[in-house]
C-alpha cells in the first residue's frame, strides 16, 4: 500500500525569508499539523509545534532559522516506509514531491485512517509505551513542559490518587506560551509596529521587549497543569484494537490514551506515534530504529545508526536487540564550529530495556560514547525494565500481512 491516495493539498507552506513571529498563527490551528518550507518551489523542510515551543527566535527571525530538514517521499512510497521517515525525522508530516514538483503532503493522520480498518487485530497492548511518565495536577506548567522536553514526548497523563484525571499535551503548552509571550511584549498583538521595527515613533509598544520575562508567561509558567490539560483523561484497556483506539482519538481530536488496568489505575499510553510504531514491525520481525533530532547527524547517518545498533546483537550473545530510539541533542557548547551533543539510546531487547547516554562534538562522537556504554550494560547484562518477549514470524503474518498486498 503507498501513499498516492492520501496526498493532501491542503497545508500552510511558508518561505526561509518569513519572519518566525507569524508561525505562532498558523500553528494555533489545532488541524494544521505543520508548515511546509519552500524555496523557489523545492520543499527544504518543515517547522512544527514542537520545534516552536522549543526555541527561543527573535520574532524578525527568518523561518529558514528553525527549518527541520525532513524526507520528501514520493506518492508511490509504501506507507511502512512513510511511518519508519516520520519517526525517524521525528516529524507527522512529510512533503509529496515528483522530481522537483512539491504535489502536497502526507500526514500522521491522513496515514492512520488509510489503515485503520486493518487494525482489528491487534491491540492497544500490542502497541502502547508503557515507561510511564506523570504529573500530578498541582505541578507547574514550567516543570511540565521541562519534562516534555527533556523526554522528547508529546503526553503526560495527569494523576491523581492513583487515577488518570487529565492529559497534558504539547500542543496544549504551545498554546499557552505562544499567546504568552505575544502578550508579554506589550504593545498591538504582535509587538511591533506597521513596518516589523520596535514601534519607534508608532506608539505601539508600551513596555517589556523580546524576550522579557515578566508578567502573562512567568504567570502562566507557574499555573498548576490542572488549570490547562484536557479533563477528563480518555482511557483504553491493553485488550482494545489499535482500530477502536484510534477511532476514538480521532473522536476526541486527541492523540492518546491513557491505558489502564481494570481498577483504573493507569499503566502505560498509547499515541498515534506509537501506532506509527507498530507499522515499522516487518513481518519477519525486523527491529525499529527511529532517531530523534535527525537534523543533528551532521556527520553521521541514518544507515550508520542502523549498523550500530546491529551491532548491539554480538554484545551479548544471550540477548536479542528488539528495536532502538535515539534522542540527539544539541548543547551551546561549540569546539571549531562542532556543537556538543548529546546522545541517549533506548534499546529494547528480549531481555528488557537498556536506557544510556553519552555525550561528544558532533553525532559521531557521542553516538560513540553512548554506544560504548551501552555495550558494557550488554555485557554486565544489566536490564531496566521487564522483558518484553519479542513477536514470532507467524504473529506478524498475521498482524501485517496484508501490507505486503499491493
Amino acid at each position: 500500500m503507498d501513499v498516492r491516495n492520501i496526498v493532501s493539498t491542503d497545508y500552510v507552506d511558508f518561505s526561509p525569508d518569513m519572519p518566525v513571529s507569524k508561525l505562532a498563527g498558523a500553528l494555533d490551528d489545532p488541524s494544521v499539523p505543520g508548515v511546509v518550507v519552500v524555496d523557489d518551489g523545492i520543499p527544504t523542510g518543515v517547522v512544527t509545534r514542537r520545534q516552536l515551543a522549543a526555541s527561543h527566535r527573535h520574532p524578525d527571525a527568518k523561518v529558514g532559522s528553525l527549518v527541520w530538514h525532513v524526507p520528501t517521499v514520493e506518492p508511490t512510497t509504501d506507507v511502512r516506509e512513510v511511518a519508519r521517515l516520520m519517526l525517524a525525522s521525528d516529524a507527522r508530516l512529510l512533503p509529496v514531491a515528483e522530481g522537483p514538483h512539491l504535489r502536497g503532503v502526507v500526514t500522521a493522520d491522513d496515514l492512520l485512517r488509510a489503515v485503520q480498518d486493518a487494525l482489528t487485530e491487534v491491540t492497544v497492548g500490542d502497541a502502547a509505551s508503557d515507561d510511564l511518565l506523570t504529573v500530578e495536577p498541582e505541578t507547574t506548567v514550567g516543570t511540565a513542559l521541562n519534562t516534555l522536553r527533556e523526554h522528547r514526548i508529546t503526553h503526560l497523563p495527569v494523576v491523581e490518587g492513583g487515577r488518570a484525571v487529565g492529559v497534558l499535551s504539547l500542543h496544549d503548552l504551545t498554546g499557552v506560551t505562544t499567546r504568552a509571550v505575544r502578550r508579554s511584549r506589550g504593545g498591538v498583538p504582535s509587538g511591533f509596529d506597521g513596518h516589523g521595527g520596535a514601534g519607534s515613533g508608532g506608539g505601539y509598544r508600551s513596555h517589556g521587549g523580546f524576550g522579557a520575562r515578566e508578567g502573562d508567561r512567568d504567570r502562566l509558567l507557574d499555573l498548576p497543569v490542572r488549570d490547562v490539560m484536557v479533563s477528563p483523561a480518555r482511557t483504553t484497556l491493553p485488550d482494545q484494537s489499535l482500530a477502536d483506539a484510534l477511532e476514538e482519538m480521532f473522536a476526541i481530536g486527541g492523540s492518546s490514551l491513557v491505558v489502564v488496568d481494570g481498577d483504573e489505575h493507569p499503566t502505560g499510553i498509547v499515541t498515534k506515534s506509537d501506532v506509527l510504531r507498530a507499522l515499522t514491525r516487518e513481518v519477519r520481525g525486523n527491529r525499529a530504529v527511529q532517531v530523534y533530532g535527525v537534523d543533528h547527524l551532521d556527520d553521521a547517518s541514518y544507515d550508520d545508526v542502523v549498523a550500530m545498533v546491529d551491532g548491539f546483537d554480538t554484545a551479548n550473545g544471550d540477548t536479542a536487540v528488539l528495536g532502538a530510539r535515539i534522542h540527539l541533542h544539541e548543547h551551546d557548547e561549540r569546539h571549531r564550529g562542532t556543537p556538543l551533543l548529546l546522545a541517549r539510546i533506548r534499546l529494547e531487547t528480549d531481555r528488557g530495556l537498556y536506557v544510556v547516554s553519552g555525550e561528544g562534538y558532533g553525532a559521531r562522537a557521542a553516538l560513540g560514547d553512548a554506544g560504548d556504554a551501552l555495550r558494557r550494560r550488554l555485557r554486565e547484562d544489566r536490564t531496566y525494565a521487564r522483558t518484553k518477549k519479542h513477536p514470532d514470524a507467524d504473529f506478524w503474518e498475521r498482524r501485517w500481512g496484508w501490507l505486503l498486498v499491493e
